[in-house]
């Protein structure tokens, strides 16, 4: 295929996203952003003093990838938990503002809502820098809380219309192989395409249709250490063995991306644009979200890996939890 066709071909995926629904099964946490700029260092320690200018809170973990598919114009059905307080109604807010139902994100009294603060500091004509990252995190949703069966009725609601499943599971309890496994009964996800994204227990999921693990996600899963592209295509080829797997993609910083599929060779995809990455943080969500959208509308796993990286390479270049749009995508796959 040359590559006129190819962009053809990528562009009529993408142009099918707002036709395809995807539901999503997530731990969702809010990534607050607080920014100062510096007056001066202080006199009681060595530290900055910031004058405060803006704060302002943003969906992360599994919300940055229910915004990212929002984004994307993907039907996107969330499931998943808030606490009570500020921050998840900030969340809640958020969503009904992009028109992204809420019916199926529990809302939990007296429970903190997981939230990432990130201190940045900046003087005038200069970009802000972190400084420090405070984490507010509740203990994980024990397997037997009642609010699990929320999620579960939820999540079967939603199925029957769902062209794909997303599970982002950051470890907080929303998200786990149990509820995967209470979703699945009596054929709830017979034929619906489920993707994975977890950060501490990726082959607990094992029949998942597809993964896209980072380089030491993908290490801790397989036992092995991965310093080369000779060990990277064994450990990839035994998470997808172990796993029953039909695709992965591991994604790898600057370096792009490769996509196992099957038996095929594995695709190695080099980063779109410059190595020169802005900010990582919630690029995984959005890498997920989009090669997700692109397998529910009937892209294989080369295409939709392909998609991924080039949402992956404008992301990174963006500050702060972001999202890539449907326009800004179609933009790359002209310049691809």
């Amino acid at each position: 295929m040359n590559r006129v066709e190819e962009k053809k071909r990528l562009r009529k995926i993408v142009e099918s996203f707002p036709n395809v629904s995807v539901m999503v099964l997530g731990d969702i946490v809010a990534d607050e952003f607080v920014s100062g700029e510096i007056a001066r260092v202080s006199r009681e320690a060595p530290v900055l003093i910031l004058k405060h200018r803006e704060s302002r809170i943003v969906p992360g973990g599994g919300g940055n990838a229910i915004l990212n598919l929002a984004d994307l114009k993907v039907n996107v059905m969330p499931v998943g938990v808030v606490g009570d307080d500020a921050a998840g109604k900030a969340l809640l807010q958020i969503f009904k503002s992009r028109k992204i139902p809420t019916s199926g994100i529990a809302k939990l009294k007296n429970h903190q809502t997981t939230t990432k603060t990130r201190i940045l500091a900046y003087q005038k004509n200069a970009s802000r820098q972190q400084v420090v990252r405070i984490d507010r995190e509740p203990e994980p949703l024990e397997e037997t809380h009642p609010i699990l069966l929320e999620l579960i009725q939820s999540a079967r609601e939603y199925a029957p219309a769902a062209d794909a499943m997303l599970i982002s599971d950051y470890g907080y309890g929303a998200a786990t192989p149990r509820l995967l496994t209470f979703i699945r009964a009596k054929g709830t996800l017979n034929g619906t395409a489920v993707t994975l994204d977890s950060r501490y227990r990726l082959t607990q999921y094992a029949g998942v249709t597809a993964a896209t693990p980072n380089l030491p996600e993908l290490e801790a899963a397989t036992g092995m250490r991965i310093d080369s592209n000779v060990a990277l295509v064994k450990a990839g080829q035994k998470l997808m063995q172990e796993m029953k797997l039909e695709s992965l993609v591991v994604t790898r910083g600057s370096e792009g991306m490769v996509a196992f599929e099957g038996k095929k060779k594995p695709l190695e995809i080099p980063i779109f644009g410059s190595d020169e990455v802005a900010d990582v943080t919630g690029a995984g969500d959005t890498v997920i979200a989009t090669f997700t959208a692109a397998l529910a509308a009937g892209a294989d796993t080369e295409n939709a890996a392909i998609i991924a990286n080039l949402a992956g390479g404008i992301v990174v270049m963006k500050r702060g939890t972001a999202t890539v749009s449907y326009d800004e995508l179609m933009g790359a796959i002209e310049n691809y």
